[in-house]
């Protein structure tokens, strides 16, 4: 149609379809920042909302207290093998030492040394119940760690069981929040499209079409934006079906649609040419001769051939003769593009003089 349109008029137009879309714009904005706060009706749950707390409590007291006594008895635990370590070296180096002054003590047979072999035996034992000590208190801070341990891990697996109860009770709750989440944008949404729809139908070539048009934008964003990608899946169930829905309503539109439009056509038709040609708007006569079809069935047409001047298909006038310069020209035309005359002004020969008074 742009090439029937007067040249301010494909300006306006432009500037139109831009207020269109500014409008859509700022009607999407709006419907985003409704829909984005759709959530904060629904109050956020968690886990500890659904766990038997007069179960769980103590249990994660005893993890807590097992972890805190685990990490005491591992630092306890270092310092004890620290002090086994040296007791062990000390009670080594007194039995290598023990060892050297018995082998002189052979050797040289003296007496009076059996009063200090006694001292160095004392000495040596008491060594020994130092490194005895130590491996005691190693041994102990080991226990009481395995102790904490094994309660952490009997109060942990008791505790798992609970939140896993816990959680599948989130999980069916997240899901009847989303269904409700769901709900509230079908609400919001389905009442747009369906607006839209109707608007397209009845209001689209109106004088106010930008806001039409700038409406059904909006309307078409919300559903495929803000609802279809939030549809609850089961399986894609649900999916399927809106898509099957969606599909059978818009084909059934197209269909319905082609239909009235052939049994337009075979009406339009049957009617006379001249009759058919003052119906048909201009613009969009012009608009179907610059695509080389018939402006009254739609259907191909060589313009181009000097000798067709009726349409072969549905028999509507396509070209005819001006009137005053009988050039061939459009049956279209308003005025004759070769004189300028007007559609259908006769020629002056055939007009017939009044007699003289």
């Amino acid at each position: 149609m742009s090439k029937s349109l007067r040249l301010s008029e494909k300006w306006f137009r432009r500037g139109l379809w831009l207020v269109a879309i500014v409008f859509a714009s700022f009607l999407i904005g709006l419907g985003s920042a409704v829909v984005g706060d759709l959530p904060q009706v629904e109050q956020v749950r968690g886990l500890d909302d659904f766990i038997d707390r007069s179960a769980a409590e103590p249990l994660r007291a005893t993890v807590q207290a097992a972890e805190t006594t685990e990490r005491q008895a591992g630092s306890e635990l270092e310092q004890a093998e620290l002090q086994l370590g040296a007791a062990q070296q000390a009670s080594q180096n007194a039995r290598e030492t023990f060892a050297n002054w018995i082998a002189t003590r052979r050797a040289t047979e003296r007496p009076d040394q059996d009063r200090e072999l006694i001292t160095r035996t004392q000495a040596l034992d008491a060594f020994k119940a130092d490194e005895d000590k130590a491996q005691r208190r190693v041994g102990t801070q080991q226990q009481i760690a395995l102790d904490a341990r094994q309660a952490g891990e009997r109060a942990r697996e008791q505790l798992a069981v609970l939140e896993r109860a816990a959680n599948d009770q989130l999980r069916a709750e997240y899901r009847r929040v989303e269904l409700r989440v769901f709900g509230l944008r079908l609400a919001l949404t389905l009442p747009l499209l369906v607006i839209a729809g109707w608007l397209f139908v009845k209001k689209r070539k109106s004088t106010y079409w930008p806001f039409v048009w700038g409406f059904i934008f909006f309307a078409l964003f919300a559903f495929f934006v803000e609802l279809v990608p939030y549809l609850p899946s089961y399986g894609g169930y649900v999916r399927y079906i809106v898509g099957i829905v969606v599909t059978v309503l818009i084909g059934r539109y197209a269909i319905v649609a082609l239909n009235t439009y052939l049994a337009r056509q075979k009406l339009a038709e049957a009617q006379p040419d001249q009759l058919r040609r003052e119906e048909l708007s201009y613009d969009t006569a012009l608009v179907r001769l610059g695509k080389s079809v018939c402006p009254g069935c739609e259907r191909p047409v060589d313009l181009k051939n000097a000798d067709i001047d009726f349409c072969p298909h549905c028999g509507i006038g396509l070209f005819d003769h001006c009137g005053p310069c009988d050039t061939r020209k459009s049956a279209f035309s308003k005025f004759c593009h070769a004189c300028g005359s007007a559609a259908g002004t006769r020629h002056p020969a055939s007009t017939v003089l009044a007699p003289a008074p």
